[in-house]
This record gives structure tokens, C-alpha cells and sequence, in this order.
């Protein structure tokens, strides 16, 4: 009867501690919970600050650093963007910089022997292809502005124009814009016109030649015409036209480069320009968007929004349906061809080097 007596006890007394240690671990449990019991709450640490970006460009207001589209490229290489209202009426735009001298992005003009979307440019460019715009002018598949890379001219600017003068169809001979980089990446912008037997030779002018609709047509630029002519040393360079900013002030000389490309009214529109500190641009304004309400830029506004940006040269590339912008392998503005994105003859890549 004792030897019972004294196993019930026992069994009582581990019985006791058991429900003891249960009721501890439910205190311990309950003041460890960041849910309840008014016990210490568990704060997890606060996400780390954005990184402090620092424009490589006056930024005008209005435009916002993108940083889902710069995230996946190079230091030294930024986009900004804008979806407001500027100089009475919507814009939509992006734009690219990036500093001609950093040593890991390649600006790379590129031609097609057959017409092709700037998204199959992007897409069919070896390496890490980070940014895409249509390039220059084009008739069916072939070039009218200058493609040149690696020293090599793919495609002059076109050298000649017919226009009506005394009532007959007469040639001109336009010097048209360009933007060029040196072998060490200056970045430089002129009128040029192409000479040699493989129109090696480009001629740059400190202005253009004085052409003019209905006037009689200025003698074919070369060595000695107009005057100030030099050989211009670019290793890299894409045509279009007009020039916009040069040399500090807007200088729009459609006139003299026989180009009409509805030059006073609001349409999409590309272009690249510089600073005087060698930071390029890439511009792509949304237009022929009527839905939406972004109609598009003149060339007069296309300059000004430019030279917000503190640029000290700007050209103005092939736009309207043309205008087309892809940056990691997304569209930006929509094409101005009900949405859908026309093929062109050439473009130009900024890729890693």
C-alpha cells in the first residue's frame, strides 16, 4: 500500500512540472509574439534609401528619372521621361543619356539592306543591347542620311534633290546634317556632303550650303564650296535633317537642306543632340495619337524642349510613323502608325562595349 501510495505521488509531482513547463513555454511563446500578449514587438529594419541619382544633364521640370528602365544599365547612363503638359498642350517622351567617353557603352549606327522594325534591330544585335532608335531618312530600302561605323561609310546623305526651279525639275545639291563621334568620342555635329568613289570623303561646312526652293541651285559642295570646308574626322556617325541647335543657339535650316517633312506641324519626332560637356542625347516624343491626346512636336518645339536640356547640338532624325524607341527590349512611345511600329532602313544601338 505504501509502495502505491508513493508512485501516485510521484506521478503527481512530474505530472506538476510537466503542466509547468507547458505554462512557461506559453508565456515565453506569448511574450516573443509581435501579435499579442503586449510583450516586446519584433520591427524589421526599414528598406534601404534609394539611391541619390545624379543627373548627367540639366533636367527640365516635368521630366522624371526612370528607374525601372535604368536599372539594368550601365553607371553613366540614364532615362528620364514625361507624361504632362508642356508649351500648352500633352506630351508624351523619353529620353536617353549617357556620356560619349564612358568606356563600357558603344553608340553604333546600323543599316539594313532590307527594311526592318527598330525592335528587330535591337533584337538581332549580338551583345548587350541596351537602347534602340530609328535612325535617318529612307525611301523603300534604301538610305538617305549617312550611316557610318567603324570608319566605314555604309550609306551617304543624299547628294541630290530635284525641285522645281523655272518650271523644270532641276537637281540640287544639299548639304544635310549629321552627328559624328571622333575615335576617342568626341561627339561633333555639322552639314556634310560625301565625296570619292566610295563616298569615303565627307566634307563638313560651318554652314550649310545656301540652297533655297525656287532660287537657282547652288554648284555641287565640295573641297573649296562653301566656304570653311574640311574633312571631317568621324569614325562613327548617322544622318538626318534638319539641324536644330548649333553652336549654342537654335538653328533650324530646313531651307537649306530641301527638307519637308511637315516641318510646322505636330507630329511624333526623334532626335539626338549633345552638351558641350559630351553627354548625348536620345529623343522620342509620342505623336499622331489622337486617342490619348498627344499629337506630336513642330521642329521649332522639338528645339526648344532640346535646348531645356542645356544641349548644345541637336538634329533632328527621321520621325513621324518612323519614331520609335526601344529600350531594354520594350517599346516606349507608340508608333505613330496607328500603334504599329513601322521597318526602317537604319537605326542607331547603344550597347555595351
Amino acid at each position: 500500500m505504501k509502495k502505491q501510495t508513493s508512485i501516485l505521488n510521484l506521478l503527481r509531482l512530474r505530472s506538476g512540472t510537466f503542466v509547468l513547463l507547458v505554462l512557461l513555454a506559453t508565456i515565453s511563446c506569448s511574450k516573443g509574439s509581435s501579435t499579442g500578449g503586449g510583450g516586446n514587438v519584433v520591427t524589421p529594419p526599414p528598406p534601404p534609401p534609394p539611391p541619390v541619382v545624379t543627373p548627367l544633364l540639366s533636367i527640365p521640370a516635368g521630366w522624371k528619372y526612370s528607374a525601372t528602365l535604368s536599372s539594368a544599365y550601365p553607371e553613366g547612363m540614364q532615362v528620364y521621361s514625361i507624361d504632362s503638359t508642356w508649351d500648352g498642350q500633352k506630351l508624351k517622351a523619353f529620353a536617353v543619356l549617357w556620356d560619349s567617353k564612358n568606356p563600357n557603352i558603344e553608340m553604333k549606327p546600323v543599316l539594313s539592306a532590307t527594311a526592318k522594325k527598330p525592335s528587330a534591330f535591337f533584337s538581332g544585335e549580338l551583345g548587350v543591347v541596351l537602347a534602340c532608335i530609328n535612325g535617318g531618312f529612307f525611301g523603300g530600302n534604301q538610305s538617305y542620311s549617312t550611316v557610318k561605323y567603324s570608319n566605314e561609310v555604309l550609306s551617304p546623305n543624299i547628294k541630290a534633290v530635284n525641285r522645281i526651279f523655272n518650271g523644270s525639275s532641276t537637281a540640287y545639291f544639299p548639304t544635310r546634317a549629321a552627328v559624328g563621334l571622333s575615335s576617342s568620342g568626341v561627339p561633333s555635329a555639322t552639314w556634310i556632303y560625301h565625296d570619292g568613289a566610295s563616298n569615303e570623303i565627307m566634307y563638313s561646312y560651318p554652314a550649310p550650303s545656301p540652297n533655297a526652293e525656287g532660287k537657282e541651285p547652288q554648284p555641287a559642295p565640295n573641297a573649296s564650296f562653301p566656304a570653311g570646308a574640311a574633312v571631317w574626322n568621324v569614325t562613327t556617325a548617322i544622318g538626318g535633317s534638319p539641324m536644330l541647335i548649333h553652336n549654342n543657339a537654335i538653328k533650324i535650316t530646313d531651307k537649306e537642306e530641301l527638307i519637308s517633312i511637315n516641318n510646322t506641324t505636330s507630329r511624333p519626332r526623334s532626335a539626338i543632340g549633345f552638351n558641350s560637356n559630351g553627354i548625348m542625347m536620345l529623343l522620342a516624343v509620342e505623336g499622331d495619337n489622337a486617342t490619348a491626346g498627344y499629337s506630336g512636336l513642330n521642329l521649332l518645339q522639338l528645339a526648344n524642349l532640346m535646348q531645356t536640356f542645356g544641349l548644345s547640338h541637336a538634329m533632328n532624325l527621321d520621325g513621324g510613323g518612323s519614331t520609335s524607341l526601344i529600350l531594354n527590349n520594350q517599346p516606349t512611345v507608340r508608333p505613330g502608325d496607328s500603334g504599329v511600329e513601322r521597318p526602317v532602313v537604319s537605326a542607331i544601338i547603344l550597347k555595351r562595349k
